[in-house]
């Protein structure tokens, strides 16, 4: 009798054990260049106040332009002086403030890209990427760190560069580049991929990176309304005010605006929102095939970032 309840209580055990090891949290990394566009802060705060993961780290990135060598302005900024990173590090640390949360690590991220600008995949090692790379040795043996970035992927890329032992360790998630559905083709031509194109290109030669792309295009259809969001957000309310503040001093003109950011982290933690499909990579790049983000509910994506805020 005592060794069919010594049994008993192993078997209990052993199921409650994977009952807790399957109902683990999933750890996330947050890559952002808050600074470049409003969308952004929408985006963080998305992901910061959801109540279904672990987030891990918010680091800043660069989103150096060749516009900031020939203009005066960028968006809002004069360009004269301009520090992009520093400036995304100044705003991820205002909305930790607001959140509550300066104990989350937020590491600065590297000043510019990867290489050089003929190519090259030298690493620009930065406090984000040696970020990156402590979170993924603190994991546990059967856990994956999940990696959403905002803009250029230095950051990520110099994390594996520096130490390629992360990789089978991490996800990536990143909003950038085109996709034509219809012609089943990639353009590397846009903001966020020019402003690293060498960091996306050597992300794409890793066969073995699992790799989730939303094509900016698949972002489109989240749009919010300029009046619309105003009388929405609470300026009683200091963490919404930031969010209203930040359009009404980048794009006060825009009756619209395109919610690139906030598009990418709904259809990462809101799977059902988004459809996630595998297509052939770029020729150039050794990889075979890429998922993407697509033919998101926009509609339930906005809805739902107001219920989050608001919790």
């Amino acid at each position: 009798m005592f060794m069919v309840q010594l049994a008993l209580s192993t078997m209990i055990m052993v199921v409650v054990f994977s009952t807790l090891a399957s109902a683990q949290i999933q750890k996330v990394w947050l890559d952002a260049d808050t600074g470049n566009e409003m969308d952004d802060l929408y985006a963080i705060v998305r992901v910061l106040k959801d109540k279904h993961i672990h987030v891990v780290g918010l680091s800043s990135a660069h989103f150096n332009n060749p516009d900031l060598l020939v203009f005066e302005k960028w968006n809002a900024y004069d360009t004269q002086g301009l520090v992009t990173v520093a400036d995304s590090q100044r705003l991820n640390e205002e909305l930790l403030d607001l959140l509550g949360r300066k104990e989350l690590p937020h590491p600065i991220g590297a000043d510019r890209q990867i290489g050089r600008a003929w190519g090259g995949r030298e690493p620009r090692d930065s406090p984000a990427a040696q970020g990156i790379i402590q979170a993924v040795r603190q994991l546990s043996a059967d856990e994956k760190l999940d990696i959403l970035t905002l803009g250029a992927l230095t950051n990520i890329a110099s994390a594996i560069l520096l130490d390629p032992d992360i990789l089978p360790r991490i996800r990536v998630y990143s909003l950038g580049a085109r996709y034509s559905m219809d012609r089943k083709a990639w353009s590397k031509n846009e903001f966020n991929i020019r402003n690293d194109l060498n960091a996306f290109d050597y992300l794409l030669d890793l066969e073995e990176l699992d790799f989730t792309v939303m094509p900016v295009e698949e972002a489109f259809p989240l749009r919010f309304d300029r009046d619309e969001t105003y009388a929405k957000l609470n300026d009683d309310v200091p963490l919404e005010k930031i969010l209203a503040d930040r359009w009404r001093e980048q794009n006060p003109q825009d009756k619209t605006r395109v919610m690139w950011d906030l598009a990418l982290v709904q259809a990462y933690l809101r799977p059902d929102l988004a459809q996630i499909l595998t297509v052939n990579a770029p020729p150039e790049n050794k990889k075979f095939s890429v998922k993407i983000f697509a033919r998101i509910d926009a509609d339930a994506m906005q809805r739902e970032f107001y219920e989050v805020l608001r919790r």
